[in-house]
């Protein structure tokens, strides 16, 4: 199965769902623009988010994959995450059934308690996905020691491990 998630910056998300037993592939959706590339994305003119496709099987439940998503960005800011601003950026999950659909919106619902602010979360059907260009691939692991790696994404990434422990 699989499911598009954006949460800001897409090596951000990677790097987190890179923990889970699942594949995930950096790259473009949400838009309109045939073939995107960053660039294009980055100057908020295609209509795509900075996304991840997530591959997984039936042994790991949508509901983790959510309450992994959920945690590392701010589903209730639009268009931002962080210092990265712009509709590339905006909190997005593009189901491909429409049994993730359901069970989106039930997630939603739920933890909504959770945060003061209503979320906006995206929540449409998955059209087309183009993967990210090679040098996005796999960023946080090939440069840990950049400064948005260790600044921005290695707080994210020590969240989750301490979640994943429990």
């Amino acid at each position: 199965m699989k499911i598009v998630l954006g949460g800001g910056c897409f090596w951000c998300t990677e790097a987190a769902f890179s923990m889970l037993n699942v594949k995930v592939t950096p790259g473009y959706a949400g838009g309109s623009n045939k073939n995107p590339t960053y660039k294009e994305v980055c100057r908020g003119n295609t209509g795509h988010a900075e996304v991840i496709k997530v591959e997984y099987d039936d042994s790991i439940k949508i509901e983790k994959l959510l309450k992994i998503f959920f945690m590392i960005h701010d589903p209730t800011l639009l268009n931002k995450q962080g210092n990265d601003v712009g509709s590339h950026y905006r909190s997005i999950i593009l189901y491909t059934t429409d049994e993730q659909k359901k069970r989106i919106e039930i997630f939603i619902k739920n933890i909504q308690k959770n945060f003061d602010k209503p979320i906006v979360t995206e929540i449409k059907k998955l059209d087309k996905f183009y993967p990210a260009e090679d040098y996005h691939k796999e960023y946080y692991k090939n440069n840990p020691l950049q400064p948005y790696c260790m600044f921005v994404i290695r707080p994210k990434i020590n969240k989750i491990k301490k979640e994943l422990e429990n």
